[in-house]
């Protein structure tokens, strides 16, 4: 399901424009299977005591690992000023979690607040995404858990569902394109990566931090 493109002040891309956790469409269902599996092995390989989730969106994802942490387990999403968000979160809620707006190039907690930083199809949407790293590396003790598309796979899968033509395939808001390597060599500025996987059209990662 398409969704109307909502942007902040600065023109960011706030939100999913494309409904993919929700989607019925049978191909579209069948790669979600195969990123939740993949995404759940990350997981399982940080086992996190507590999650920083940069980006979070509607907060999908952000309820489902609360609800694995558990009462003992802290977890905060955190996205921009939105008001269909503010409606989800109002919706997607859990005893043991927050939902804070804010931005992931500044984040306001302290060094090594939490256990785990996550940051799930986000930073393709950042205009720094160097600096978003580097708070989440800030504000976690053990791990960084990340995903982004792959490129030129996802522009390609955007064509031949017939998606976005106009703009060669790519998405309302992906201002950043990394190839599998290109993603690798970012990632290894902040700490050892110890799981890659790559669920078709994506890229995700698990770097144990220094």
């Amino acid at each position: 399901m398409k969704r109307p493109v909502t942007v902040d002040s600065e023109g960011t891309v706030t939100g999913n424009t494309y409904d993919k956790y929700g989607s019925t469409n049978p191909i579209v269902r069948r790669l979600m299977a195969a990123f939740h599996r993949n995404l759940d092995a990350c997981y399982a390989t940080a086992a996190p005591t507590s999650i920083l989730d940069i980006g979070c969106g509607e907060g999908v994802l952000t309820q489902a690992w609360a609800g694995r942490l558990g009462s003992g387990g802290r977890i905060v999403g955190t996205d921009l000023d939105d008001p269909l968000l503010h409606e989800h979160w109002a919706l997607n809620r859990e005893p043991n979690l927050e939902y804070r707006v804010m931005k992931g190039e500044k984040l306001d907690f302290a060094d090594d607040e939490f256990d785990t930083a996550t940051a799930i199809e986000v930073l393709e949407h950042v205009a720094d995404p160097e600096m978003v790293l580097s708070e989440m590396a800030r504000c976690a003790r053990r791990w960084l858990l990340v995903s982004v598309p792959r490129e030129p796979l996802w522009q390609v899968t955007n064509l031949a569902r017939g998606a976005y033509w106009s703009d060669f395939g790519n998405t309302p808001g992906h201002i950043n394109h990394w190839s599998s390597r290109s993603f690798q060599e970012l990632l290894s500025r902040y700490g050892e990566i110890v799981e890659l996987r790559h669920p078709f059209p994506w890229i995700m990662a698990v770097v144990r931090l220094p």
